[in-house]
This record gives C-alpha cells, sequence and structure tokens, in this order.
C-alpha cells in the first residue's frame, strides 16, 4: 500500500528499507546529513491507530535506522519528531543530530540547531544525483546492520 505521505516524500524513488508494515525514505530536504522518513504504509492518520503488529515492528527498524546512521554520520544525538501537521499518515522525521559540520559528495551538511531543536527550515535540497548517491549509500548502511 502506497499512501499520499509515502508520495510526498518520494516514494519509491527515495525508498532506502521496506518493512511490513514501514518505509525508511531519505528525505530529500536534508535538515542534517542522513534525515529520513519512517512511514507507516497504512492510511492511519493517528498513531494509535496503527495495527498491533506495526508498533511490534518499530521495535526491528529503530535500532537497524540508528545503526545504519551511526556508521554514516555519527551522530551525537538522533531526534524522531512525529509532526502530522500536514502530512496526514503515520510517519517520523529521522534527524541525525551533530556538532560541527558532515560532508558526503563534497556538500556539506550542518546541523544549525545544535544544540537545541533542529531547524526545520535549513536544509539542504539534493539534486537527484546526490539523492541517488545518499540514498545507495543509505542502503549499503541498512544491508550491512546486523540488527
Amino acid at each position: 500500500m502506497v499512501n499520499d505521505t509515502m508520495r510526498k516524500f518520494g516514494f519509491p524513488e527515495t525508498l532506502v528499507r521496506e518493512y511490513c508494515h514501514w518505509v525508511v525514505l531519505l528525505r530529500p530536504a536534508q535538515v542534517t546529513k542522513g534525515s529520513l522518513v519512517l512511514c507507516a504504509k497504512s492510511e492511519a492518520e493517528s498513531f494509535g491507530a496503527l495495527e498491533t503488529e506495526a508498533f511490534a515492528e518499530l521495535a526491528k527498524i529503530v535500532p537497524a535506522i540508528e545503526q545504519a546512521l551511526k556508521c554514516f554520520c555519527n551522530y551525537e544525538r538522533i531526534n524522531y519528531l512525529m509532526l502530522m501537521m500536514v502530512d496526514r499518515q503515520v510517519h517520523f522525521h529521522v534527524f541525525p543530530r551533530y556538532a560541527g559540520e558532515r560532508i558526503f559528495d563534497a556538500t556539506s551538511f550542518t546541523d544549525s540547531g545544535w544544540p537545541g531543536p533542529p531547524d526545520l527550515k535549513s536544509v539542504v535540497a539534493l539534486n537527484a544525483d546526490i539523492l541517488q548517491s545518499m540514498q545507495d549509500a543509505l542502503e549499503r548502511q541498512f544491508c550491512d546492520s546486523s540488527v
């Protein structure tokens, strides 16, 4: 099942990893290096409306995300934001957080909100080539994950 929120964040082109009840997407507008969107595949518009199995699957997905991002950008903290103000289906924005700068394909990523809340207006918009390259790199990190 593909919902509007998944489409908004570029599914299937931005797909990093697919699970039974969730997809992990690369966020085209990178707040920090490796910003992701964890989207439920269902049409549920509230966290509590998800199936029990979707909750159980998060126990497998969250450690995989954290391990993959740790290898990818060596974050210091990680934030999961469930905002759902515009995009109605259940999803989290996942932001690796860090002091300083991270580089990918000669592109600089700074966490302009560090050490406070993420600055959602300060983003790096990825062109198609860098988006594909970053998606591939993150996909490899998930494949190498032992979780």
